[in-house]
Protein backbone atom coordinates (compact mmCIF):
# COMPACT_ATOMS: atom_id res chain seq x y z
CA UNK A 1 0.00 0.00 0.00
CA UNK A 2 1.09 3.74 -0.96
CA UNK A 3 1.14 5.31 2.61
CA UNK A 4 4.46 4.34 4.74
CA UNK A 5 3.35 3.46 8.13
CA UNK A 6 -0.21 1.93 10.35
CA UNK A 7 -0.81 5.83 11.11
CA UNK A 8 -0.75 9.02 10.09
CA UNK A 9 -1.01 12.79 11.57
CA UNK A 10 -3.27 14.96 9.01
CA UNK A 11 -3.99 18.31 9.44
CA UNK A 12 -6.11 21.12 7.78
CA UNK A 13 -5.36 24.30 8.17
CA UNK A 14 -5.49 28.55 6.82
CA UNK A 15 -2.48 31.15 6.76
CA UNK A 16 -3.15 34.37 6.98
CA UNK A 17 -2.76 36.09 3.29
CA UNK A 18 0.04 37.97 4.08
CA UNK A 19 2.23 35.15 5.54
CA UNK A 20 1.21 32.53 2.75
CA UNK A 21 4.95 33.45 1.06
CA UNK A 22 6.73 33.14 4.44
CA UNK A 23 5.03 30.41 5.54
CA UNK A 24 5.69 28.36 2.50
CA UNK A 25 9.75 29.14 2.60
CA UNK A 26 9.41 28.15 6.27
CA UNK A 27 7.35 24.86 6.00
CA UNK A 28 9.40 23.51 2.99
CA UNK A 29 12.90 24.47 4.40
CA UNK A 30 12.64 24.34 8.05
CA UNK A 31 9.72 22.73 9.38
CA UNK A 32 9.23 19.74 7.37
CA UNK A 33 12.93 19.01 8.00
CA UNK A 34 12.62 19.44 11.21
CA UNK A 35 9.74 16.94 11.63
CA UNK A 36 11.29 14.43 9.35
CA UNK A 37 13.92 14.01 12.10
CA UNK A 38 11.93 12.76 15.07
CA UNK A 39 11.96 8.91 14.60
CA UNK A 40 9.18 7.20 13.33
CA UNK A 41 7.78 10.33 11.15
CA UNK A 42 8.79 8.59 7.39
CA UNK A 43 6.93 11.07 5.00
CA UNK A 44 5.28 14.48 4.62
CA UNK A 45 3.07 15.56 2.15
CA UNK A 46 1.73 19.42 1.50
CA UNK A 47 -1.26 19.72 -0.22
CA UNK A 48 -3.06 23.29 -1.45
CA UNK A 49 -6.96 23.71 -2.48
CA UNK A 50 -8.21 24.03 -5.52
CA UNK A 51 -11.66 23.95 -4.24
CA UNK A 52 -12.82 23.94 -0.74
CA UNK A 53 -11.10 24.72 2.34
CA UNK A 54 -9.31 25.46 3.70
CA UNK A 55 -6.02 26.43 2.00
CA UNK A 56 -3.70 23.75 3.40
CA UNK A 57 -3.78 19.98 3.94
CA UNK A 58 -0.89 18.08 5.12
CA UNK A 59 -0.46 14.58 5.63
CA UNK A 60 2.22 13.07 7.88
CA UNK A 61 2.98 9.33 7.43
CA UNK A 62 4.53 7.58 10.87
CA UNK A 63 5.04 4.28 11.65
CA UNK A 64 2.38 4.14 14.37
CA UNK A 65 0.52 5.98 16.78
CA UNK A 66 2.99 5.81 19.66
CA UNK A 67 5.01 7.95 17.61
CA UNK A 68 2.51 11.12 18.19
CA UNK A 69 2.99 10.78 21.87
CA UNK A 70 6.64 10.02 22.10
CA UNK A 71 8.84 12.10 23.83
CA UNK A 72 10.87 13.09 20.92
CA UNK A 73 7.84 14.86 19.13
CA UNK A 74 6.53 16.25 22.25
CA UNK A 75 9.92 18.02 23.35
CA UNK A 76 10.08 19.36 19.93
CA UNK A 77 6.30 20.67 20.08
CA UNK A 78 7.21 22.49 23.25
CA UNK A 79 10.33 24.50 22.00
CA UNK A 80 9.63 25.63 18.67
CA UNK A 81 12.25 27.85 16.49
CA UNK A 82 12.12 31.49 16.71
CA UNK A 83 10.65 31.17 13.05
CA UNK A 84 8.49 28.34 14.04
CA UNK A 85 7.39 30.82 16.90
CA UNK A 86 7.00 33.52 14.38
CA UNK A 87 4.98 31.82 11.36
CA UNK A 88 2.45 29.75 13.53
CA UNK A 89 1.23 33.14 15.08
CA UNK A 90 -0.16 33.12 11.61
CA UNK A 91 -2.12 30.12 11.57
CA UNK A 92 -5.92 30.05 11.58
CA UNK A 93 -8.78 27.53 11.95
CA UNK A 94 -6.38 24.61 12.72
CA UNK A 95 -7.58 20.38 12.66
CA UNK A 96 -5.14 18.40 13.49
CA UNK A 97 -6.20 14.41 13.59
CA UNK A 98 -4.07 12.03 15.36
CA UNK A 99 -5.09 8.44 12.87
CA UNK A 100 -4.62 4.43 12.17
CA UNK A 101 -5.03 3.89 8.58
CA UNK A 102 -8.06 1.54 8.58
CA UNK A 103 -7.17 1.05 4.68
CA UNK A 104 -5.29 1.61 1.83
CA UNK A 105 -6.36 0.40 -1.47
CA UNK A 106 -4.36 0.98 -4.81
CA UNK A 107 -0.75 2.03 -5.65
CA UNK A 108 1.12 5.85 -5.62
CA UNK A 109 -0.16 9.48 -5.26
CA UNK A 110 -1.18 11.50 -7.88
CA UNK A 111 -0.88 15.28 -8.04
CA UNK A 112 -4.74 15.72 -6.91
CA UNK A 113 -6.30 14.48 -4.01
CA UNK A 114 -9.76 14.58 -2.46
CA UNK A 115 -10.65 14.81 1.36
CA UNK A 116 -13.63 13.83 3.35
CA UNK A 117 -13.67 14.96 6.99
CA UNK A 118 -16.48 13.62 8.74
CA UNK A 119 -17.67 12.02 11.86
CA UNK A 120 -19.83 8.92 12.59
CA UNK A 121 -23.84 9.53 13.95
CA UNK A 122 -23.73 7.71 17.31
CA UNK A 123 -24.19 3.66 16.67
CA UNK A 124 -23.01 4.29 13.08
CA UNK A 125 -19.61 3.74 12.89
CA UNK A 126 -19.35 -0.18 12.40
CA UNK A 127 -21.83 -0.15 9.54
CA UNK A 128 -20.06 2.77 7.86
CA UNK A 129 -16.83 1.40 8.01
CA UNK A 130 -18.13 -2.24 6.89
CA UNK A 131 -19.93 -0.41 4.03
CA UNK A 132 -16.95 1.42 2.69
CA UNK A 133 -14.25 -1.56 3.12
CA UNK A 134 -16.37 -3.90 1.47
CA UNK A 135 -18.58 -2.15 -0.99
CA UNK A 136 -16.98 1.47 -2.00
CA UNK A 137 -12.89 1.56 -1.39
CA UNK A 138 -11.80 -1.69 -2.90
CA UNK A 139 -13.29 -0.86 -6.74
CA UNK A 140 -12.11 2.74 -6.48
CA UNK A 141 -8.41 2.60 -7.51
CA UNK A 142 -8.95 0.58 -11.05
CA UNK A 143 -11.39 3.28 -12.18
CA UNK A 144 -10.04 6.03 -14.86
CA UNK A 145 -8.23 9.04 -13.00
CA UNK A 146 -7.94 7.17 -9.91
CA UNK A 147 -4.91 6.11 -7.89
CA UNK A 148 -5.08 5.22 -4.47
CA UNK A 149 -7.80 5.76 -1.73
CA UNK A 150 -7.37 5.64 1.81
CA UNK A 151 -9.65 5.63 5.11
CA UNK A 152 -8.12 7.21 8.35
CA UNK A 153 -10.02 7.28 11.78
CA UNK A 154 -9.08 9.39 14.66
CA UNK A 155 -7.28 7.10 17.44
CA UNK A 156 -5.74 9.89 20.20
CA UNK A 157 -5.94 12.97 21.28
CA UNK A 158 -2.86 15.47 20.96
CA UNK A 159 -2.18 16.63 23.56
CA UNK A 160 -1.53 21.15 24.16
CA UNK A 161 1.73 21.77 23.81
CA UNK A 162 3.61 25.35 23.29
CA UNK A 163 3.29 25.23 19.14
CA UNK A 164 -0.29 24.87 19.98
CA UNK A 165 -0.83 27.97 22.70
CA UNK A 166 1.26 29.84 20.07
CA UNK A 167 -1.72 29.56 16.97
CA UNK A 168 -4.89 28.74 19.44
CA UNK A 169 -6.31 25.54 20.43
CA UNK A 170 -6.65 22.78 17.26
CA UNK A 171 -9.99 21.40 16.43
CA UNK A 172 -9.47 17.33 15.99
CA UNK A 173 -10.12 15.23 12.65
CA UNK A 174 -12.56 12.33 13.80
CA UNK A 175 -12.75 10.01 9.91
CA UNK A 176 -10.93 11.66 6.68
CA UNK A 177 -11.04 9.70 3.26
CA UNK A 178 -8.29 11.17 1.01
CA UNK A 179 -8.65 10.03 -2.55
CA UNK A 180 -5.29 10.41 -5.04
CA UNK A 181 -5.45 10.62 -8.83
CA UNK A 182 -4.25 12.79 -11.81
CA UNK A 183 -7.61 13.39 -13.48
CA UNK A 184 -9.75 16.51 -12.31
CA UNK A 185 -12.62 15.48 -14.04
CA UNK A 186 -12.65 12.01 -12.94
CA UNK A 187 -12.31 12.86 -8.96
CA UNK A 188 -14.56 15.44 -9.59
CA UNK A 189 -17.44 12.82 -11.10
CA UNK A 190 -16.28 10.11 -8.62
CA UNK A 191 -17.47 12.44 -5.85
CA UNK A 192 -20.53 13.36 -7.30
CA UNK A 193 -21.86 9.50 -8.54
CA UNK A 194 -20.00 7.77 -6.15
CA UNK A 195 -18.26 8.79 -3.17
CA UNK A 196 -19.39 12.02 -1.79
CA UNK A 197 -21.37 13.85 0.81
CA UNK A 198 -24.34 12.30 0.29
CA UNK A 199 -23.56 8.67 0.25
CA UNK A 200 -21.25 9.14 3.44
CA UNK A 201 -24.46 11.01 4.88
CA UNK A 202 -27.04 8.46 3.56
CA UNK A 203 -24.78 5.97 5.33
CA UNK A 204 -24.65 7.81 8.74
CA UNK A 205 -21.54 10.44 8.50
CA UNK A 206 -22.27 13.97 10.21
CA UNK A 207 -20.54 17.20 9.37
CA UNK A 208 -18.76 15.96 6.03
CA UNK A 209 -16.24 18.55 4.48
CA UNK A 210 -14.91 18.14 0.96
CA UNK A 211 -12.08 19.79 -0.52
CA UNK A 212 -9.72 18.79 -3.79
CA UNK A 213 -5.99 19.34 -3.28
CA UNK A 214 -3.47 19.77 -5.59
CA UNK A 215 -0.13 18.32 -4.46
CA UNK A 216 3.01 21.05 -3.35
CA UNK A 217 5.73 19.62 -1.56
CA UNK A 218 6.99 16.44 0.12
CA UNK A 219 9.61 15.03 2.39
CA UNK A 220 10.56 11.59 3.51
CA UNK A 221 12.91 10.18 6.61
CA UNK A 222 15.66 8.96 3.68
CA UNK A 223 16.52 11.87 2.47
CA UNK A 224 17.05 13.77 5.93
CA UNK A 225 19.03 11.31 6.90
CA UNK A 226 21.02 11.23 4.27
Amino acid sequence: MPLLGSAAMLLAFDVAPEAIDDHDHWHTHEHLAERLSIPGFLRATRWIALRGQPRYMVLYEVTDIAVLASAAYLNRLNAPSPWTTKTMAHYRNMRRGFCSVTCSFGLGFGHLAVSMRFKPEPGAADALRQGLLHDVLPQLPSKPGIGSVHLLEGAATPQMTNEQRIRGADSGIDWALLLSGYDEDELTKLRHDVLGSSYLERHGAAEVSEAMYRFDYSLSCGEIDA
